[in-house]
C-alpha cells in the first residue's frame, strides 16, 4: 500500500513518524514494514513476525492499523489517504544464488574445517532450517553444534542473519546449545562488535590460503 500516514511505535522506546506519503509492506511471513523513497532497502520502522495486525478502517481505507507482537510492542499506522492498494502472491522464493567466491569459501572451509579450531568436524553444508539454510553446521571438540555463516564481506546484516538462525536452532533440544561463527574475508568493525556482543565468534578467512595458493610460512612479513 502507498498511503499518506503517520506511524507511532510503542515498546522498549517510543518513536514517531509524522504524516507523509509512504510505502507499507505486509509480507506473507507476517512482517510489516514502512518505507520512504530513500534509505535503499532499510525501512523507517517495522515489526518482525510473529505479530498480529488489527485493522480499523472505513470504506475508503482510512483509519488505523495496530501491529502487535508477543512482547507487547505496538506499531500504530494511522492512514490519512490511500494512493494505491494492491495484493500479490509471490509464491515460494528459490533463495539467493551465491556468487562464485562466497560459494567457494563455503566449499573450501568445509574441506578445511580445522580452520575453525582443533577437533572440529563437519556435519553438513547448507544445513536446512525453516528460515533458510545455514552455510555450515559442524561440531566442536566437545561435540557441541556450531553454526557458521560465511560472507565475502562481513557486515551487520550477516550477523543479524546468523542471530536468527541461532535463535531458531537453539529451540531444538536435540542440538542445543548451538554456538555461532561469523566467517568472512573482511569483517566490518561494527559487525565484529555486534557479533562479539551476542557471543558469536568472528573468523577472518584468507581465500588464497584456503585454496592452497598462499602459504603463510613463505611470507617475509
Amino acid at each position: 500500500m502507498i498511503a499518506t500516514c503517520s506511524v507511532d511505535y510503542a515498546g522498549r522506546l517510543s518513536a514517531h513518524l509524522p504524516s507523509a506519503k509512504r510505502l507499507i509492506l505486509v509480507k506473507a511471513d507476517g512482517s510489516v514494514s514502512i518505507h520512504a523513497d530513500d534509505r535503499a532497502y532499510k525501512p523507517l520502522n517495522w515489526m518482525s513476525p510473529p505479530c498480529v495486525v488489527s485493522i480499523e478502517v472505513d470504506d475508503d481505507g482510512l483509519g488505523s492499523w495496530t501491529v502487535s507482537n508477543k512482547a507487547g510492542e505496538q506499531l500504530i499506522i494511522t492512514i490519512e489517504e490511500v494512493h494505491h492498494d494492491t495484493e500479490h502472491e509471490l509464491g515460494v522464493d528459490p533463495g539467493l544464488v551465491k556468487d562464485g567466491v562466497e560459494a567457494h569459501l563455503q566449499e573450501l572451509l568445509a574441506l578445511h574445517i580445522h580452520k575453525l579450531g582443533e577437533g572440529y568436524a563437519l556435519l553438513r553444508r547448507e544445513y536446512p532450517t525453516p528460515i533458510g539454510p545455514v552455510d555450515i553446521m559442524c561440531v566442536d571438540d566437545k561435540g557441541q553444534y556450531v553454526a557458521v555463516e560465511i560472507k565475502r564481506r562481513g557486515e551487520i546484516d550477516g550477523v543479524e542473519q546468523l542471530t536468527r538462525y541461532l535463535e531458531l536452532l537453539n529451540r531444538d533440544p536435540m542440538i542445543a546449545p548451538v554456538s555461532g561463527v561469523f566467517a568472512a574475508q573482511e569483517i566490518k568493525p561494527q559487525a565484529r562488535v555486534l557479533a562479539e556482543d551476542r557471543g558469536i565468534r568472528c573468523l577472518t578467512l584468507d581465500y588464497d590460503e584456503l585454496r592452497g595458493i598462499d602459504d603463510p610460512t613463505h611470507r617475509l612479513f
